[in-house]
């Protein structure tokens, strides 16, 4: 399920033709032998987060209008690594005063994100449904729900959306406090019986904070993470929202924060990251400009 196509193999520099027959030196037989053995299997994963694209001035420490530009270096990037999968992990826009303003930009920014991977993930943040409604916004990137879990290679991925008010309401058209979301119990439930149906390691795909009880955190997180432990199947969580680097082990399940793509100006202050996903659970996490490094065994 790779982005690209491998390259074919050649043969190595020892292995001759004479008189038709393929002839291999001593040297040949060793380095053939190399290549035919089996390449470490497993999975890597691109990921993205708080892109906050919007045709606007900076505020602060967000320049808007340079994401297209870190965008297309962290295409780059994932050209050479030929990621099986990317997730964006939500604020993939930053809010605008109208419908149709938030529409385009999505529009804008999606037309590049989409352009790096046929196989691609969209966690929704507070700022992508603004005011745009959920569904508005699922349908102009291409994407049939907001939670949902998939399989590759030899792992089971979840995406979760925590959009919601402390009432159940779902955000959007500027109905709810950033500082309010929540996993509704029907979410909650959905994923106890997702991890119960699985028997594969997983991996959790988040937006608003699962690790921590402050204005950045999902309001029910400690039940949310209840559920992830009592599985014994979840590795890791990558979520984002808070902009910075983070990281905290809480029941033995690994809570990654990412770094903010719209954060500073200037090519350096960029932040992306390459994971790499061993069949036996041992996570990499290869960060980008400003994005972090981590390495967790299985």
């Amino acid at each position: 399920m790779q982005c690209d196509n491998a390259t074919p193999t050649r043969l190595g520099r020892r292995a001759f033709l004479s008189g038709g027959v393929l002839v291999l030196s001593a040297a040949a037989v060793n380095d053939s032998l190399l290549l035919a053995q089996p390449q470490p299997s497993g999975l890597k994963v691109g990921l993205i987060t708080d892109l906050h694209y919007a045709d606007k001035a900076p505020a602060g420490s967000r320049h808007y209008r340079e994401t297209p530009d870190k965008l297309a270096e962290a295409a780059g990037e994932f050209g050479k690594h030929r990621p099986d999968f990317v997730v964006e992990l939500g604020d993939l826009i930053d809010a605008a005063d109208s419908v149709p303003a938030e529409l385009s930009y999505l529009k804008r920014i999606d037309r590049d994100f989409a352009g790096i991977c046929k196989h691609r993930h969209y966690v929704l943040g507070n700022h992508c449904v603004h005011t745009l409604r959920k569904q508005e916004f699922l349908e102009s990137v291409g994407q049939k729900k907001s939670y949902y879990s998939f399989d590759a290679g030899r792992f089971h991925f979840i995406v979760l959306d925590s959009c919601f008010r402390s009432d159940g309401e779902p955000y959007g058209r500027k109905n709810f406090q950033w500082t309010d979301p929540n996993i509704p119990a029907a979410e909650v439930d959905w994923l106890q019986a997702d991890l119960k149906a699985t028997s594969r390691k997983t991996v959790v795909f988040a937006h608003q904070r699962l690790d921590v009880g402050n204005a950045y955190g999902v309001k029910n997180a400690a039940a949310v993470r209840k559920v992830l432990e009592a599985s014994g199947k979840v590795l890791a969580v990558f979520q984002g929202h808070s902009h910075k680097n983070e990281h905290r082990e809480i029941g033995e399940i690994h809570y990654c924060t990412l770094v903010a793509m719209v954060e500073g100006a200037g090519p350096e202050h960029n932040g992306y990251s390459m994971m790499s996903l061993a069949d036996d659970g041992t996570i990499r996490l290869q960060g980008f400009r400003q994005q972090g490094k981590y390495a967790w065994p299985a």
